[in-house]
């Protein structure tokens, strides 16, 4: 049997053809099959065994009528099925990457992003790039930016504003969005049949992103308008998980991008506040690097305007 310390150096001597060909051993079921498959001779399958065997140091069959694998054997073909697929795998990337095509893209999005299209837009694209995997990272809109400037992040969709016009970045706008107010199921409001107002919810629990962000300097900027400048969060976050959860279970209002107040109420999750005066998010863009955009990137962005403009 191979040493601890032959791990390596017996593998040196194994080929793809030994994995390959034991695979169709195991599935034909016998020698003779096998080489038939092959287009060996029966005599060379043998001999062909048994210099696998002697790579190995140990029988990976047991031959009668039928061969049957010893323990082995399954742990070489569990090597054999995994080494394959990575070979088979790393071929079609290379040749998607040969082609202009990548096969990874990493993109980054805010919520009003995630609700706007772009679940819709990764499924169409997937469909005519079935070779291509999809990384969605959400957070807050300057983290998403540095991963585009360190190339962590092929494409970063959020709100336009100056810095979109970076020197070497493009950029496509997709819809416009609004702030909205919206309370769950935890609410004491929720089951109301008629429409509830921002009187309705002035002096209810709210939840509120990070001073700083984007949303939070709108809604302070309607608060004032409102002459209710006065109200102050009783819990502030950047998590939507964290956000669902709360007017989940508690009594609570939240402040949340409309696109994502809309996907939420498809769910029969949140339930929007009316507001009599619009509460102006901006634009929510696609960005990428002009030098960095491969045509796979391009379809994908192609696809994102095409259902975020449907959708919005």
């Amino acid at each position: 049997m191979i040493e601890n310390g032959a791990g390596i150096s017996w593998a040196r001597r194994l080929k793809i053809r030994h994995l390959e060909s034991f695979l169709v051993l195991d599935e034909a079921g016998t020698l003779t099959q096998a080489a038939a498959h092959l287009h060996m001779t029966q005599s060379a399958m043998s001999h062909w065994l048994a210099e696998l065997e002697s790579v190995a140091g140990t029988p990976l069959v047991v031959r009668g009528r039928k061969v049957q694998l010893t323990p082995a054997g399954h742990l070489l073909k569990r090597l054999a099925v995994n080494v394959l697929g990575d070979v088979s795998r790393t071929g079609r990337e290379m040749n998607a990457v040969a082609a202009g095509r990548v096969p990874r893209l990493n993109v980054g999005s805010v919520w009003a992003g995630i609700a706007g299209g772009l679940p819709e837009a990764v499924g169409a694209f997937q469909r005519a790039h079935a070779d291509v995997a999809v990384a969605i990272h959400d957070g807050p809109f300057d983290n998403l930016l540095k991963g585009l400037e360190t190339r962590a992040l092929d494409a970063v969709i959020g709100v336009l504003d100056a810095r979109a016009h970076q020197p070497g970045l493009e950029h496509e706008v997709l819809f416009d969005d609004h702030v909205a107010l919206v309370v769950g199921q935890g609410s004491k409001h929720w089951a109301r049949s008629d429409a509830l107002t921002f009187q309705d919810a002035l002096h209810e629990q709210w939840v509120m992103p990070p001073p700083g962000t984007l949303t939070r300097i709108q809604m302070d900027a309607f608060l004032i308008e409102q002459e209710a400048s006065w109200l102050v969060p009783r819990v502030e976050t950047a998590s939507l998980a964290m956000v669902q959860a709360l007017l989940h279970t508690g009594d609570y209002v939240g402040v949340c991008s409309e696109s994502m107040a809309r996907y939420q109420a498809s769910l029969g999750l949140f339930r929007q506040i009316r507001i009599d005066s619009s509460i102006r998010f901006g634009p929510i863009t696609v960005m990428w690097n002009r030098e960095h955009a491969t045509a796979t990137l391009q379809d994908f962005i192609g696809c994102l305007v095409a259902h975020a403009r449907a959708r919005n």
